[in-house]
C-alpha cells in the first residue's frame, strides 16, 4: 500500500446493501463518506438525468459520458482534496461501476470506458474495492420493497451482465478487490468487511 490514505469503494448489484455498509465503515474509521453518482452539487444534477425513469432514449455512450463527468467533478472536488488532507475516503460506488454498468451492462467497449475514466479521474482510482456479492434471490427480494429508478428497472439480463462484470473484475484483480458475501445480518457483513480490510492492512 502507498502512504496515501485509503480510498475505499463499495461496489455490487442493486440492493446489495453497499450504501449501508459504506456509511458504517466511514463512521467507524472517521473517513469522508461520499458516493457516485451525485457526490457533489453538480453531480446531483447529473444523477437526476441518469436515474430518471422518464428518460427512455439516453444513448449508452451519452450515459457513459454523463457518469464520467460526474466522476471527474467528484474526484476533483471531494476525493482528491480529502486524500491530500490526510483523510480516508469511503465511496458508495466508483469508477468500477462505469466499467460494470456501461461496459458489461450496456456492452460498450471496456477499454474505451476505462480510458475515458482514467482521463476523467486524473488517474485517481480506489486503493481497495469492497465487492458485496449477493445471491440473485436476495437482491430480488430487497428490490421488491422499493420504487425502482432507471438503472434498477433495466431488466434481468442487464443486471446479470453487470453482476458478471463485477465478479470478473474482482477475480482479475484480487490484490485490490475484497469479496464479501452480503448475506445475513448487517452486523455480520460489517464484521466481515472490517476483518478483511484489517487483514489487508488497509486500515
Amino acid at each position: 500500500m502507498s502512504d496515501r490514505p485509503p480510498y475505499i469503494a463499495f461496489e455490487g448489484a442493486e440492493g446489495c446493501g453497499k450504501s449501508t455498509q459504506a456509511a458504517r465503515l466511514a463512521e467507524s474509521i472517521g473517513a469522508v463518506l461520499t458516493r457516485e453518482t451525485g457526490g457533489t452539487d453538480i453531480g446531483a444534477r447529473l444523477r437526476t438525468l441518469l436515474h430518471d425513469t422518464g428518460i427512455h432514449n439516453l444513448h449508452p455512450r451519452a450515459e457513459a459520458l454523463i457518469a464520467a463527468a460526474d466522476r471527474a467533478q467528484h474526484i476533483a472536488e471531494v476525493v482528491t482534496p480529502a486524500l491530500a488532507a490526510g483523510r480516508a475516503v469511503v465511496s458508495d460506488r466508483s469508477v468500477y461501476s462505469s466499467l460494470a454498468y456501461q461496459g458489461f451492462g450496456r456492452e460498450l467497449d471496456i477499454d474505451e470506458i476505462r480510458h475515458l475514466n482514467e482521463w476523467g479521474t486524473s488517474g485517481v482510482w480506489p486503493t481497495m474495492v469492497v465487492f458485496l456479492d449477493t445471491p440473485d434471490d436476495v437482491v430480488a427480494e430487497r428490490m421488491s420493497r422499493r420504487d425502482l429508478d432507471r438503472f434498477e428497472a433495466a431488466g434481468d439480463e442487464f443486471h446479470a451482465r453487470v453482476l458478471a462484470g463485477f465478479r470478473t473484475m474482482a477475480a482479475a484483480d484480487p490484490d485490490r478487490w475484497i469479496i464479501v458475501q452480503a448475506v445475513g445480518s448487517v452486523d455480520r457483513v460489517a464484521h466481515e468487511i472490517r476483518r478483511a480490510l484489517d487483514e489487508r492492512g488497509v486500515l
